[in-house]
């Protein structure tokens, strides 16, 4: 769960998220995740999934939550491929995705920069502080339309996880 990534979306509007259920025993970050109503998933189990779909198309009707589909952090260079299981929800629960591109960028250079990166075996106090010291940072949140489908196009989860990651994926290598 990308910590900066998340205070980043809801500073622009507020929003459910979901996690690994790990961060919920997070020091500070466990007690925020759930004053936002995160939905927590157990990654090693099928069936706890299939119950988190279940649970999210049903919070959709009447909340946004937003998933990370790479399923884990990356340092924003590259897309890594997405995994379709969570955009069930939106399917069962007839709702539209929206996709969202995230990019940091130093004020002083104008570049990309990887000082919210969450990577490998960096801890989160050592990711706080690389944030911390990093005090020209600006955070691009760009939103992408839901797809437009025929009526003989079937929309399925493989279909909305192959078109976001392709709609971030082209903006982020273009930037």
């Amino acid at each position: 769960m990308p910590s900066m990534d998340i205070h980043a979306i809801n500073a622009f509007k507020p929003i459910r998220f979901v996690a690994k259920s790990e961060v919920r025993s997070w020091p500070i970050f466990g007690w925020m995740a759930l004053q936002l109503r995160t939905v927590f998933i157990r990654r090693d189990s099928q069936r706890h999934a299939h119950l988190v779909v279940g649970e999210m198309s049903r919070e959709l009707k009447s909340d946004s939550i937003c998933i990370f589909p790479e399923g884990t952090s990356t340092d924003g260079v590259s897309v890594r491929p997405f995994k379709p299981n969570l955009f069930e929800s939106a399917i069962v629960g007839n709702i539209p995705v929206c996709s969202l591109a995230i990019r940091y960028i130093s004020k002083e250079t104008g570049l990309r920069t990887d000082a919210a990166a969450f990577v490998g075996d960096m801890g989160l106090l050592e990711s706080m502080s690389k944030i911390l010291r990093s005090r020209n940072l600006i955070v691009e949140l760009s939103f992408f339309p839901t797809p437009i489908t025929s009526s003989e196009q079937i929309l399925d989860r493989k279909y909305l996880a192959q078109y976001s990651e392709n709609l971030i994926r082209s903006h982020l290598e273009a930037a």
